[in-house]
């Protein structure tokens, strides 16, 4: 799968073509991206296994300004795997503590459903919660 066109990128990774070029712009590919003689640009497997990465981390939360520093230390080749890790356990911890915030609100809104559930089976739903009449 070489020589691939913009098009066929962005139906591979779900970003739109106005995305792709964001991230070319952003420089968050691995390496400047090459273009015909038509000035189109010409995409390999890998600049689309890096974008579904990079799509990956960005729908979980993590900033464009560190997903451009874990592009420019991969681009920079061995040496800095170790700054690599830190910044995924940075944002793997920031994950972490997102599903944590989001299950105790899930819990929350179960035990709320399961009430209005009741509630509803039982007939007496009428006036819960309802705000106090005026005065």
């Amino acid at each position: 799968m070489n020589d691939l066109s913009i098009g066929d990128v962005a139906k591979a990774t779900g970003l739109g073509v106005h995305a792709l070029r964001f991230f070319e712009r952003e420089q968050l590919f691995l390496r400047a991206i090459p273009r015909t003689a038509g000035g189109r640009r010409i995409y390999d497997t890998a600049d689309v296994e890096w974008l579904l990465l990079c799509k990956r981390l960005r729908d979980s939360g993590m900033p464009i300004a560190t997903v451009q520093r874990f592009a420019e230390l991969v681009r920079s080749g061995p040496g800095n795997e170790a700054q690599r890790l830190a910044l995924l356990e940075e944002h793997e911890r920031s994950v972490r503590e997102r599903i944590d915030d989001l299950t105790a609100s899930l819990d929350i809104i179960r035990g709320k459903v399961g009430t209005y559930r009741r509630h509803l089976e039982e007939g007496t739903a009428r006036g819960l919660w309802s705000p106090a009449p005026p005065h």
